[in-house]
């Protein structure tokens, strides 16, 4: 399984992005609590997105597994799985959090900035990591080995 932090480094910027542009937005239209509440909703899928990068990340493949054998792919969706259910677990935990002690929430900037950071999120599958195959050097000749 290849390294996935690059793209996921990238939505997790957008994310950041989206949030802090539907802040000055909800601060805009609503005023401090419409800012703040985007910026709860935003920084929940944040930290949603961050434990999903941590545990999707952590383990690299066994050194005496090769790279192709389905071991290997079984411990990468394994880990991926896991990742995963964290991610919903700290999303959950966290949308409960600030619904129960923010009392002055504006639900249309809490959960429209979230539903928005969640989706940008999601986009990361298709994003790629560039290919590094090593190109190898010209021979010279245009024979075929």
């Amino acid at each position: 399984m290849g390294n996935i932090t690059g793209p996921l480094r990238i939505s997790l910027a957008w994310q950041l992005v989206s949030t802090i542009v539907l802040a000055v937005a909800g601060a805009w239209f609503s005023g401090v609590h419409g800012a703040i509440s985007s910026v709860f909703g935003g920084v929940v899928a944040i930290a949603g997105g961050l434990a999903f990068a941590w545990l999707a990340a952590g383990q690299k493949t066994p050194q005496n597994l090769p790279e192709a054998s389905s071991e290997a792919a079984w411990n990468g969706l394994t880990r991926i799985f896991k990742a995963e259910a964290a991610k919903v677990g700290v999303i959950v935990v966290l949308l409960w959090l600030v619904l129960a002690t923010y009392k002055e929430v504006l639900v249309l900037w809490f959960i429209g900035t979230f539903i928005l950071a969640v989706i940008i999120f999601s986009m990361a599958i298709f994003l790629r990591n560039p290919v590094r195959n090593p190109v190898p050097p010209e021979t010279g000749n245009n024979n075929v080995d």
